[in-house]
């Protein structure tokens, strides 16, 4: 007779075979009951909606949103495939939102299939999806991109109409930039009795874009097949915020128009820059005396238990890894230790950016050092792989939580050199530092240590415009998630400006760590 762990080893066999096979989205019918039963009341199996379940890992908590989201498209492409194949296609906002590169998951996606009938189905957290037949609607060419069926793009910006311009005005420019040559665009639109209405939205929406051309060719050519086009800027907004055209990745094109849309309303919240600049030895003084703040701070806030008396002794180099079990198998002794190099690596960045380099520069060539310090006692331990060192991530990752989604991995590069290239080139310090910071995190670029990165990053910053390096106190844990969350998803910086600002304005702690403790996750 077999043992209870033995049900469940066959159970997670024919899991793992479904998983190879449709990835982490597994229809109830490809089980048998009892295994079906066996891995949902292990945990390895987490119902979506009635006969349909995604993969799930026993530790995380029964309640915790993070699973989902991670879980949401990949579960909206398995259904949809499951369904019906290829005979769907998301809407063309829903089409655009996936070509644009959009990392919030989307409270509603709209699917239109050749045939069946409507319906809604009820998702987890709030979400849902969508499913009417129009067979009209469903082009004959379409796009796989990120497993699920999409209009293609220059035929999808033909297709939605001026309200995606005004309610998705991020996305519309970031689409209309990755259109080279309008005459994609005039494919779509001299097609069949033509799309003069459309037509006359792209023309508008070039020309607000200062691309007069690509306006002038549309109008000419629609003109010349007899159309008449009445050009109308769809936009809502009162100036563009993207104007380059070299970027090739959406998501790099993204991170140029948060900063640009951004910007000004983080200077006009943040407090101006300091008149009295410190001179490198005091202010280098001040960051040190902040250390063991900051430490426990920002480890406490990532979940690590840490105490004054390990930080303490980190600092005065008693860490004896070699000598003392506690401190070679301590995953909060060995962060401590990581803590305490990355500190010093990012001293030496601030000492170049007092000495006048340019701050952006300083912190591209930094980062991954700041990182390596972080990581290397946990690497030298073989807690995490060595290779984890050599940089950004190579696979996806999540924020737990959160609506928002990081960019892919193949699309990092694209987004720290961006990054880095509007730090480099940003006047204002206190814009470097607050956008810096968030975007940052929004990337998420390494499979661990973002959130500590990141407060490293918004500290150069600040010190480049002489303000003091800012403790971020776990006791406003949850402020200081729902302001990046309020950025991230809704799109409002204000929030985390003001965050920022305030911590900034307490100082350093004065109280022991310690006193701090009762914020600790």
């Amino acid at each position: 007779m077999s043992t209870p762990h033995a049900k469940l080893a066959a159970a997670l066999r024919v899991l793992q075979r479904l998983q190879k096979r449709n990835g982490g989205v597994i229809e109830g019918t490809s089980l048998s009951d009892a295994h079906r039963q066996l891995l949902v009341d292990a945990g390895f199996l987490r119902p979506v909606l009635k006969g349909w379940y995604i993969s799930a890992n026993p530790r995380d908590n029964a309640g915790d949103s993070t699973v989902w989201y991670a879980s949401y498209w990949a579960f909206v492409a398995g259904y949809l495939r499951a369904r019906f194949s290829k005979r769907y296609c998301l809407s063309a906002v829903g089409s655009l939102l996936q070509h644009t590169g959009s990392t919030v998951v989307p409270t509603q996606t709209v699917a239109v299939t050749t045939t069946g009938g409507t319906s809604t189905l009820t998702l987890p957290e709030a979400t849902s999806l969508l499913i009417y037949p129009d067979a009209n609607a469903v082009p004959k060419t379409r796009t796989l991109l990120n497993g699920l069926q999409v209009w293609p793009l220059a035929a999808a910006l033909c297709r939605v109409d001026a309200g995606f311009f005004r309610n998705h005005p991020q996305d519309a420019q970031i689409a209309l930039q990755l259109v080279r040559d309008p005459g994609v665009l005039l494919a779509e639109l001299l097609a069949d009795d033509g799309l003069p209405a459309a037509a006359g939205r792209l023309a508008g929406a070039l020309r607000f874009l200062d691309r007069d051309a690509d306006a002038d060719r549309i109008i000419k050519a629609m003109e010349l097949a007899s159309h008449q086009v009445r050009e109308a800027n769809p936009f809502d907004i009162p100036v563009p915020t993207l104007h380059a055209r070299t970027e090739r990745s959406p998501y790099a094109l993204r991170l140029r128009a948060m900063w640009a849309n951004w910007r000004t309303t983080v200077a006009a919240a943040f407090p101006e820059t300091p008149v009295v600049q410190t001179d490198t030895a005091q202010y280098l003084e001040s960051v040190q005396e902040r250390y063991a703040a900051d430490a426990y701070n920002s480890l406490s806030i990532e979940g690590y238990q840490v105490s004054d008396a390990l930080i303490a002794r980190v600092a005065a180099g008693r860490w004896n890894p070699e000598a003392d079990d506690a401190d070679a198998q301590s995953r909060d002794a060995l962060a401590a230790r990581g803590y305490y190099l990355a500190f010093q690596e990012v001293k030496t960045s601030i000492t170049a950016v007092l000495q006048t380099a340019n701050a952006g520069a300083v912190a591209r060539e930094g980062h991954h050092d700041w990182f390596a310090a972080l990581f290397a006692p946990s690497a030298q331990a073989g807690i995490v792989n060595a290779t984890q060192l050599a940089g950004y991530r190579s696979g996806p990752v999540y924020i737990r939580g959160s609506m928002h989604t990081p960019p892919p991995n193949d699309a990092i590069a694209d987004c720290m050199d961006a990054l880095f290239d509007l730090l480099a080139t940003e006047p204002s310090p206190a814009v470097r530092a607050v956008l810096g910071h968030h975007l940052f995190a929004f990337v998420h670029p390494y499979p661990d240590g973002n959130g500590r990165i990141a407060r490293f990053l918004m500290n150069t910053m600040l010190a480049s415009g002489g303000y003091p390096w800012t403790v971020i106190r776990v006791s406003r844990r949850a402020e200081y998630l729902a302001a990046l969350e309020a950025a991230s998803v809704g799109g409002d910086i204000v929030p985390f400006t003001r965050f920022v600002a305030g911590e900034m304005a307490v100082g350093a702690p004065t109280a022991s760590a310690a006193a701090d403790a009762k914020g600790a996750p």
